[in-house]
């Protein structure tokens, strides 16, 4: 939602009507005439007007009910001369409503290609990154969060920000972390800055469907160990005795000394599937 900020109080909004930034939020979306985008909570419409006639189709979700009438009208008194005429807006929670089937429902295409826009409420910010980075994947997708959160999404091995968050992420798309949107930007301003970031999912993520689950896992608790060495933190979380784990870090070209903030996901997605084999011989 990039015309509404929510900061933690369901009804605490903050408005980004800046159309330099509002263009910049649409150009990383980098929008062609025959996509189809959803938008999550488009609020007063102010990205909503901006991507419109950028592209074919935009399906608009808004949880807010009020807000998504509002925005109904306004695109029905537009008439169809006006690119509010390619605007569907849906009343719901995002994170319940089937994005795909909404793309072919509203517009009645036969398309499994679209991309996502949005900002992402901060309590809830990862499961919606779990769904928009869960199959039926989007070609593009590009949120707005709180700055902290995007540090830590693009964050590269060795950082201070790096953690299972990145991790998980990374192992399913290729992030980039675009730009910073100052508190100030908002009417009234939050507390926090906010920042744009751009996901592309692999076209052969380093995991598959099957194992995020059982990955996810193992690499959140090796990260609630992260400040112990990899051969201590391997044999309490894949339950390995002192010589599994062993063999299985140099199995894998992983010292036993090192520590998991300096593994690249591949690396650990490497040391999970060894581990997981280790078990079932």
């Amino acid at each position: 939602m990039f015309s509404v900020v929510r900061v933690g109080r369901r009804l605490g909004q903050h408005f980004l009507n800046d159309p330099g930034i509002l263009d910049r939020i649409v150009d990383a979306l980098e929008p062609t005439p025959d996509d189809v985008v959803i938008e999550i909570g488009p609020g007063k419409g102010s990205l909503t007007r901006r991507l419109a006639p950028r592209v074919a189709r935009v399906v608009a979700i808004e949880k807010d009910e009020r807000l998504a009438e509002e925005l109904g009208t306004r695109n029905a008194e537009r008439g169809s001369d006006d690119a509010g005429s390619n605007v569907q807006v849906v009343t719901g929670d995002a994170l319940d409503l089937d994005w795909l089937g909404l793309v072919r429902s509203a517009f009645r295409v036969p398309t499994s290609a679209f991309k996502v826009v949005g900002n992402i409420p901060y309590q809830i910010t990862s499961p919606l990154i779990e769904k928009a980075l869960t199959p039926p994947l989007p070609a593009v997708i590009v949120m707005l969060v709180q700055r902290e959160v995007a540090d830590r999404l693009a964050a590269a091995p060795g950082s201070d920000e790096y953690g299972g968050l990145t991790v998980g992420v990374q192992a399913v798309a290729a992030v980039e972390r675009l730009f910073v949107v100052k508190a100030g930007a908002f009417a009234p301003p939050p507390k926090v800055d906010s920042a744009v970031v751009r996901f592309v999912p692999l076209a052969e993520p380093l995991v598959s469907e099957a194992e995020r689950i059982g990955f996810r896992a193992f690499v959140t608790g090796l990260f609630s160990q992260r400040r112990k060495q990899m051969v201590r933190s391997l044999r309490a979380v894949a339950g390995l005795s002192k010589d599994g784990a062993a063999q299985v870090l140099a199995q894998t070209g992983i010292p036993g000394a090192a520590r998991v903030e300096v593994l690249a996901p591949a690396q650990l997605v490497a040391l999970f599937r060894a581990s997981q084999a280790s078990h079932t011989l």
